[in-house]
This record gives C-alpha cells, structure tokens and sequence, in this order.
C-alpha cells in the first residue's frame, strides 16, 4: 500500500499535458457542435462513471450518419498526451511508444498527401475499407485503431490514477490498464514483454511529479485529470463506433 498523495510532495514541471489535451477536446467539441461537456459529467466518486459515461455516448453516436472524427487535432492528441505520458512512465512503454509514433507519422503522411480529402478520419478508412487494403499490412486503417487503443489505455490509467490515488501502486495502475485496454490484442509475444517490462514503472509519486505543471498542485491535477476523462471518453467512443461500423474494431496484432 502506499502512502497518501500530498500535493506537497511534488514540485511539477512547466507545462501541463493533461490542461493541453484538456484544451484541445474543448475546442473540438466547439468546433464539431457537440453537446457541452456539463451535459456528460459523472460525479467520479460513484464507482461506476467509465460505463455511465460509455453508455451516454454509445447512445448519442452509434446511429449518427455524419461522424467525424478530425484528422490535426486526433494526431495532436496522441502527440501531445498518449506521447508524453507514455514518456513519464519510462522504459516500461517504449515498445508502445514507438509503435503510437510510427502510427502517427504514418498518419500524418497520409493527411499531408491532400489535406481536403483527409482532414477527416472517416473519410480514410471509408477509402480504404472501399479498396479492400484496410485490414492488411501497415495500412493507415490499422494506425487510427492502435492510436484509438493507446488513447483507451491512457483513459484507463488515468481513471485509476483520479480515483483512489493511494489505493493502488503505479505498477498495478499501468498492469490494471494494460490488461483491459490493449492485451486483449496483443498476441502472446507482446504480452509477454509487457509483463516483464512493468517492473520499470516509476513510483505513483515520481510519476505524479512529471504530470503536475509548475504552478499547480496534486488536488488540482486531480480535477484536470477527470475533466479530461469526462472529455475524452464520449470522443473515443465515437471513435469506437466508426471502427464497429467499418469491422475494424476486432483486430489484432500481427
């Protein structure tokens, strides 16, 4: 067990990427005309707010005939939080984090070949399911769906993290995500590997450090956490739908 989180055990760095992702799902939902995010809040202290929120969404989305899931901003995201997260948690994520950097070039490849026909996730795997490629090889299909993932398991451990901070060690935060976001994908050798690498994690107090900006402190870093979750969980979900709809949404690893 470990101790209680103190927020004046940290001294933080200078910026934040949790507020940034924060940020940028605040403009995107703006942008793309979608409910306020007041409208999707769950008290986390329920114990139940991941299948409240997943169930709000499905709802709202699995019928709608215009999704859109915006090309700049999605790579963005996985950039500027899946990333730097993974970062954070050390050694322990690095083949994950080089395959989530190798699916967003690829990605961003794609998206510069004609910024107008891609500036739409859909749209690229609409093409590709079309010309029978989206399941095969390195297509760009098979990068939105590992992002999409890697996303999930950031949701996951941060949930974890928000919830009941001095309950659970870092090692098993990162397995209980693991276990529930990409294993299920993975084949054995990559399971594998992951198991023996969750004996680098940092302590949960060295990697709250790392996530505190400079300026802020563990009870504040605590509400960006869930605001981020009540933000990002229905855009993933929507995500989730488009992959249910183009049969993309059972793959795995190669």
């Amino acid at each position: 067990m470990e101790n209680k989180v103190r927020s004046s055990d940290y001294k933080g760095s200078s910026s934040s990427e949790i507020r940034s992702a924060i940020e940028e799902l605040s403009m995107m939902v703006k942008a793309l005309n979608k409910p306020p995010p007041e409208a999707l809040v769950v008290k986390m202290e329920n114990g139940n707010d991941h299948d409240h929120i997943n169930d709000h969404a499905r709802d709202h989305h699995d019928d709608d005939p215009m999704l859109h899931i915006p090309t700049k901003p999605f790579l963005s995201l996985c950039n500027n939080l899946v990333l730097q997260v993974l970062d954070k948690i050390g050694p322990t994520m690095t083949v994950l984090r080089q395959d989530v950097h190798e699916n967003i070039q690829r990605l961003e490849m794609l998206h510069e070949s004609d910024p107008s026909v891609y500036s739409n996730m859909v749209e690229m795997v609409k093409k590709e399911v079309s010309e029978g490629v989206a399941r095969k090889g390195a297509s760009c299909s098979k990068a939105f769906v590992w992002l999409t993932r890697s996303l999930d398991f950031v949701v996951a451990l941060l949930q974890k993290l928000a919830k009941d901070p001095g309950q659970m060690s870092m090692e098993q935060a990162v397995e209980e995500a693991y276990t529930i976001t990409l294993k299920p994908w993975h084949r054995w050798i990559s399971s594998a590997a992951y198991r023996v690498a969750l004996k680098l994690v940092p302590d949960h107090q060295t990697f709250i450090s790392l996530l505190l900006a400079k300026d802020k402190n563990y009870e504040t870093l605590k509400e960006e956490m869930q605001t981020l979750i009540v933000l990002l969980v229905p855009f993933l979900e929507e995500i989730h739908s488009v992959l249910r709809l183009y049969g993309l949404d059972r793959l795995k690893s190669s």
